[in-house]
């Protein structure tokens, strides 16, 4: 499945309304932590179609991020049924970050 890209415009029909398990990364393209763990979320969107895989750039979405607390980038969160139910700041691995998904279902 393909990375959503959201934003303002289309986070309410892509993630409030969406009855599954998603991840959203917060990222920022000038942000070196964040162009390590782009790559592996990339990955989890290709290797899986069980959860909505997103990015906010948040120097594009500044609202997005400020809802979502948003003070240090990457961070990463779990939507459950449209609310948030785990997060995680910095770098994470790929078993870090699929571990966080699976304690979602």
């Amino acid at each position: 499945m393909a990375v959503v890209k959201l934003s303002e415009n289309n986070f309410d029909s892509e993630i409030k309304s969406y009855g599954g398990i998603a991840l959203i990364d917060f990222y920022a393209d000038w942000c070196g932590p964040c162009k390590m763990v782009s790559p592996i979320v990339d990955e989890i969107a290709e290797e899986t179609d069980k959860y909505k895989i997103c990015k906010v750039n948040v120097d594009e979405s500044p609202r997005l991020a400020e809802a979502f607390s948003v003070m240090s980038i990457p961070t990463l969160v779990v939507m459950k049924n449209g609310e948030a139910v785990d997060s995680h700041i910095g770098l994470a691995s790929k078993g870090k970050i699929l571990a966080m998904l699976e304690d979602a279902e």
